[in-house]
């Protein structure tokens, strides 16, 4: 009797002095291993998903377009990073009439903007081109497909010159691979590349690289630029991030970055990601001190977005109220309106999207 009366007493114990529950197991999408999403991705990892009992998993993707399908779709993915530029060419082309693009998109939310992500254009060291708007009719890697990188580089194009990249002279390899094709077989004329700066592709290039390649310049002057700057921004590329390949700052573009979630319901779901705001406001010095550079570049701050863009209401209520150092209140969150019917065809555009049937 005494051993079964102090049996159940350690029990009791157990049961009241266990461990504490573990951190729930989510994974956030990224883009290359060799490019800066990862590196945001990792961060957050690191700085902000364990004070909200989160174990954040940062994976590796193709890029923005794929990884709207895998937050759309694949389990135990709860966040994204995606391009601005992505984000909106899903949600023209689902008011566009297409079912995919509306059933892909329509449920996604925006947790908060980041920061700009620089686009690069590169060329051989001995190429006739110079500015971004000379590249009409060159072979041009546009990108991984299902890659941000090549649905903005079919989006500049369209920008530019009023028509779609020619499929012909387009193609979708890794960056390594069509740089390497860029300098030896000279079957590419440009490359295109969308990194966040400093990009690892370009850090770690050799001295000797200046021999080989280099970089288009953006010409805010010329005829085109004022079309394209309704989608995308100035920028300028620094000599001090790449001494490797350049003597001196140049202009160039960028797109901007999202941190980008589901509009999820389960109480469990939402709790979490609750605390992964209230975390990231919290941490947001952490991460500017000891995160990727770009971190510096991010405002802790939720602007009006465009127009078919939504907040993720828990994680915007607690993002609020940590800035403005106030309790988080409850509100209501609008809904994405249906789009008409699907559309029949299947453009330049959609294809990168993954989109075509």
């Amino acid at each position: 009797m005494k051993k079964l009366v102090l049996g159940t007493l350690l029990m009791a114990g157990m049961l009241c002095h266990g461990p504490a529950a573990a951190a729930v197991e989510y994974k956030i999408v990224t883009a290359s291993e060799r490019g800066t999403y990862i590196k945001i991705g990792r961060d957050l990892a690191q700085f902000v998903a364990p004070s909200a009992d989160i174990q954040l998993d940062a994976l590796p993707s193709a890029g923005s377009a794929e990884n709207v399908r895998l937050l759309r779709y694949e389990p135990g993915i709860k966040l994204a990073l995606v391009q601005s530029d992505v984000y909106q060419s899903f949600l023209d082309i689902a008011a566009g009439g297409n079912a995919a693009a509306r059933d892909m998109i329509a449920p996604l939310r925006v947790i908060m903007p980041l920061y700009n992500e620089e686009i690069y254009f590169v060329v051989r060291a001995d190429s006739e081109r110079n500015f971004i708007h000379e590249i009409k009719n060159a072979k041009i890697n546009a990108g991984e497909s299902g890659s941000g990188t090549a649905l903005t580089s079919a989006t500049l194009y369209r920008l530019m010159f009023g028509e779609a990249m020619p499929d012909a002279s387009a193609s979708y390899l890794s960056n390594e691979e069509a740089l390497a094709k860029l300098v030896t077989d000279k079957t590419l004329d440009v490359v295109a590349v969308v990194a966040g700066q400093p990009a690892k592709l370009l850090v770690d290039m050799k001295p000797e690289s200046r021999k080989l390649i280099k970089l288009l310049k953006f010409d805010p002057g010329h005829p085109s630029s004022k079309a394209v700057l309704k989608t995308y921004f100035q920028a300028s590329v620094r000599a001090s991030n790449y001494p490797n390949l350049l003597t001196e700052d140049i202009a160039g573009l960028a797109v901007k970055a999202f941190l980008v979630t589901y509009d999820f319901q389960l109480k469990d779901t939402e709790s979490h990601l609750r605390g992964m705001a209230r975390s990231l406001c919290q941490n947001f010095s952490v991460l500017q001190e000891k995160g990727h550079p770009k971190w510096r570049e991010v405002e802790l701050a939720l602007p009006d977005l465009g127009r078919g863009w939504f907040y993720y209401g828990p994680t915007t209520r607690e993002l609020r109220s940590c800035i403005a150092g106030e309790p988080a209140r409850k509100r209501v969150v609008s809904r994405a309106k249906p789009s008409p019917p699907p559309a029949k065809e299947c453009p330049q555009q959609e294809r990168i999207l993954g989109l075509c049937k």
